[in-house]
């Protein structure tokens, strides 16, 4: 799992590859700390994500409040199909922002 983010246009994109897991949660929530702290809008791509479980879930629905608690936008971006099946499941995707562009 690795989380690199990237910063343009005054836009926060953090790539997450890999599993989304309760095995890496530490390691992911530095990875979402680390871009929160960089204080513009947030946008969270999981092109890479090959497992999503609740874990990495609940991760991306702190993200979410802890932007808009700090008066950001939050956003999540070209879900890969393990990730979009989970917040598919959940019936979370308006609520994370997360665009109709996933890869299916």
């Amino acid at each position: 799992m690795e989380i690199k983010h990237e910063n343009k246009d005054g836009l926060c994109t953090a790539l997450v590859t890999g599993e989304m897991n309760i095995y890496h949660a530490l390691d992911l929530k530095k990875g979402v700390v680390e871009a929160l702290a960089r204080h513009e809008p947030l946008q969270i791509d999981l092109s890479g994500a090959t497992e999503l479980d609740t874990t990495g879930l609940q991760l991306l629905l702190l993200a979410k409040r802890e932007a808009e608690a700090s008066g950001r936008a939050f956003s999540i971006v070209n879900a890969s199909e393990a990730a979009r099946a989970v917040i598919d499941l959940f019936s979370v995707g308006e609520y994370l922002n997360c665009s109709a562009d996933h890869n299916r």
